[in-house]
């Protein structure tokens, strides 16, 4: 459902407005035959049809007068010993004029596995409109906003105007597997397909009420696993239970060591870390469009671990989370089984925000295990590790790119923003404001309710065909700034 103010501001790109409204059937369309292709990439299996996508991808680029180069990003081994080439990274561009900025455009076209016995309405890869929505896979999660831009760039050529910046697009089939080989090419090509870049724009997350929103953060991730092995093959529990220190039962106090009921994380030093909320900083909570009861009714959760809608964002947004995922052999098939398990590993992650450092959050967690491992006088074996260490990311509301967003949402939507900050972790955004030290800005058009790598996946019509107007109103606006 798509937020509109009856009073809307009067834009010299009306016309393009108009081309937007009067083709939006062709540009659903021309989404209907993407989501059309089973672009999984969590199955090398079906990489086949990720290079299908990125042909397509390209054929459209080429189609508008674009140069797409498909940049190889290596070979990945098989459990089998054979080694496969990765699906490649698109690299294109238009013609440029030294005197305009430059800005490139982040996609991904790959998607999540779907299948209707999932509990799909409707076949995941038929774009199906049932309601002003369009239901498919990948429909907002990316391949609608990858078309909204391309769509945005065929508006100004059908209407012969000059695109008012330099265009530049990166667009993978990776994203949903870790974008693999993808930071390796971004440091590869640094100092030449980002040399002239100013500006990196993603469009690949949602917004978090039905109102429009820019996305000016994002948290990290630090990922564990805490093995505790004990006796050297699985024992029954009528025979050794009462003798023995069982390896589950010394993780499961583990676990339970880290987070309250209230969510607060309790090992030393992670909260101390998180950087102090300005006055600035909370009154940015204030004005966004959030409702709680709402949201309830959306997730089926009966009662949130805060009460106010500005709590509930900032622990969603600003401050840490622990969460604990599941244990690996324990039992957890139906029926009974009295088994002692001999090796059981747990699995959490901590969401990390600004000040927080992952190595040093793998001390801190560390640490604590240890201390709460050593209470329990057991002689089982315990290990920690971490897998994944993914910073945050930040932006300045101040940057050209968020002043210009702002003035293309007023003139498409009628509306200011809401400015967000995204609770999971989008490692892209950190990478390429780390390795090109370029201006990044997430401009997404999803709405909060599209259930990108869920079932019944969509985008709705009207924030596909907005999406396009304000993506073409937002290059126009960065030409101003």
């Amino acid at each position: 459902m798509l937020y509109m103010s009856s009073e809307v501001t009067m834009s010299p790109l009306d016309d393009l407005f108009q081309y937007i409204d009067g083709h939006q059937d062709d540009f659903v369309q021309t989404l209907k035959q993407w989501v059309g292709i089973k672009s999984d990439s969590s199955d090398p299996r079906t990489w086949n049809e990720v290079e299908r996508i990125l042909n397509v991808t390209a054929v459209k680029i080429r189609d508008l007068g674009g140069i797409v180069e498909f940049a190889d990003v290596g070979k990945q081994q098989m459990p089998n010993g054979e080694s496969i080439p990765i699906p490649p990274v698109i690299l294109a561009e238009f013609k440029k004029d030294p005197k305009k900025p430059t800005l490139c455009i982040y996609g991904h076209v790959d998607v999540q596995p779907a299948e209707k016995e999932d509990g799909w309405a409707t076949d995941p890869y038929t774009l199906t409109e049932v309601n002003g929505n369009l239901y498919g896979r990948g429909a907002t999660d990316n391949k609608g906003p990858v078309l909204a831009w391309i769509h945005a760039v065929e508006t100004y050529q059908a209407m012969k105007k000059e695109i008012p910046v330099n265009l530049k697009f990166i667009i993978e089939g990776m994203e949903e597997v870790g974008s693999t080989g993808l930071e390796t090419l971004v440091k590869q090509r640094n100092d030449s397909f980002f040399a002239d870049v100013n500006y990196i724009v993603i469009s690949d997350n949602v917004w978090v009420s039905k109102k429009p929103a820019l996305t000016y953060g994002t948290r990290g991730n630090t990922y564990f696993l805490v093995e505790v092995e004990g006796q050297k093959q699985d024992m029954h529990s009528g025979v050794f239970g009462g003798s023995v220190h069982e390896p589950l039962i010394n993780l499961i106090a583990l676990l339970g060591s880290l987070v309250d009921s209230k969510g607060t994380i309790l090992i030393p030093g992670i909260n101390e870390a998180v950087a102090p909320l300005t006055e600035e900083e909370r009154k940015l909570y204030e004005g966004i469009d959030f409702d709680l009861e709402e949201h309830k009714n959306d997730t089926g959760v009966t009662r949130f671990l805060h009460d106010t809608k500005e709590d509930i964002l900032m622990s969603r947004w600003r401050y840490p989370s622990l969460s604990i995922h599941g244990i690996e052999g324990a039992f957890s098939a139906p029926g009974t089984k009295t088994v002692i398990p001999r090796k059981v590993t747990g699995k959490f992650s901590i969401r990390q925000v600004p000040n927080m450092d992952p190595p040093v959050v793998e001390r801190q967690v560390t640490e604590h295990l240890q201390e709460i491992f050593a209470k329990q006088n057991s002689p089982n074996k315990l290990k920690v590790t971490m897998v994944v260490d993914a910073k945050p990311w930040m932006a300045d509301l101040k940057d050209p790119q968020y002043v210009a967003g702002q003035r293309a949402v007023k003139t498409v939507f009628g509306v200011e923003p809401d400015l967000i900050r995204e609770g999971s972790t989008i490692p892209i955004a950190r990478n390429f404001q780390e390795i090109t030290g370029k201006s990044v800005m997430m401009l997404p058009i999803g709405g909060a309710d599209d259930g990108e790598h869920s079932q019944n996946e969509k985008i709705s019509r009207s924030n596909y065909i907005q999406g396009t107007k304000l993506f073409a109103a937002y290059v126009y606006e960065l030409s101003q700034v």
